[in-house]
């Protein structure tokens, strides 16, 4: 143990974990109460995207990615709202555009695409200082938030027609929801990487849901979750020396796993199903 809180970079890839941990799981609470599960994959890609163009035209690749990640965040309510379509469907539609851009970009890359592709997959153990710093950002910025619009977030999230109808400004919410989720994607993509991020969304909200009704239980379950499927994913990591981010999401699907053996809704289900 001593050896692997030595090292430098795992000090940095644990820090890492712990704010991507609490961020993504925040992100992922309202992807799974408001059923835009999808919206983690559609983010990471339209962040790649960014990402690509930056390399592309020898400009800042996370500056590219946080810019792509909050249009493509910014599009989604209004194609939605605008189209009288599903909120999932708005997400599939730009997911789409933005994974063909994405290609077209990678095809458009000189030389070898070691670059490009690293953003895809990042590496936590690499993670540095400009990252952490805007991890830790988002991670506490979405924790005062959700503390201080509470009422108004449960309002939208647990039914946003409703919530429109007390009064509440539930679009703004709304697409207040999609910004941060996309702030949070960009913020995890030279860590976690950007096909990695959605298993850290969803996994460990997804977990939280099984064992809790209440939305502020939800939030810390999710965060606790979150944080333990980093640390415990670098952990395992060290002692079998095997990738970082394979072994975050395995620990993340083994505690969804555990949360559903251990449900009291699906217990309840069983019950009425008898």
């Amino acid at each position: 143990m001593d050896a692997f809180l030595d090292a430098g970079f795992m000090r940095h890839a644990l820090l890492a974990g712990l704010f991507a941990g609490v961020a993504c799981a925040l992100a992922g609470v309202f992807a799974v109460l408001m059923r835009l599960t999808f919206i983690g994959v559609c983010l990471a890609h339209a962040a790649f995207a960014g990402g690509l163009l930056g390399l592309l035209f020898g400009a800042d690749p996370l500056t590219g990615a946080l810019l792509a990640s909050l249009a493509a965040a910014a599009v989604i309510g209004p194609v939605a709202d605008r189209g009288e379509l599903s909120p999932d469907t708005a997400v599939g539609v730009v997911f789409s555009a933005m994974l063909g851009l994405a290609i077209f970009c990678l095809g458009l890359l000189p030389g070898p695409k070691t670059a490009g592709l690293n953003l895809f997959w990042g590496n936590i153990l690499t993670v540095g200082r400009r990252d952490l710093w805007l991890l830790g950002g988002v991670a506490v910025t979405a924790s005062l938030a959700v503390v201080a619009f509470f009422k108004e977030i449960q309002a939208v999230a647990c039914h946003r027609q409703i919530a429109r109808a007390s009064g509440l400004p539930a679009t703004a919410i709304f697409y207040g929801i999609l910004f941060f989720t996309g702030l949070t994607v960009t913020a995890c993509l030279p860590s976690v990487g950007g096909l990695l991020v959605y298993s850290l969304l969803i996994n460990p909200a997804a977990a939280a849901y099984q064992l809790t009704y209440r939305l502020g239980r939800l939030f810390v379950l999710a965060a606790v979750f979150g944080v333990v499927s980093c640390e415990g994913g670098l952990w395992l990591a060290w002692k079998l020396d095997v990738p970082a981010g394979a072994s975050i999401v395995l620990v993340s699907s083994l505690l969804f796993l555990a949360a559903l053996a251990c449900s009291p809704k699906r217990k309840a289900g069983s019950r009425r199903e008898g």
